[in-house]
């Protein structure tokens, strides 16, 4: 469950509550970036204060996010 080393990365911008979920970051790629939660694109969300990041994949049939605290 990794993406390919040849995946393209969308960062996220503005600060992200790390509340969020699956639906919530998927939200926010279709309403803010203007694209498909579903394309096979590794997209990472920060916290305000930069210490935490999530990121979302697609793989397949479903969705993996990935949490780390920094």
């Amino acid at each position: 469950m990794r993406p390919t080393s040849s995946v393209e990365v969308y960062l996220y911008m503005a600060p992200v509550d790390m509340r969020k979920s699956i639906n919530g970051l998927a939200a926010l790629v279709e309403n803010e970036l203007a694209l498909s939660p579903m394309m096979e694109v590794l997209f990472v969300f920060c916290n305000r204060g930069r210490d935490k990041i999530k990121l979302l994949y697609w793989e397949r049939n479903g969705f993996v996010v990935w949490y780390k605290r920094l």
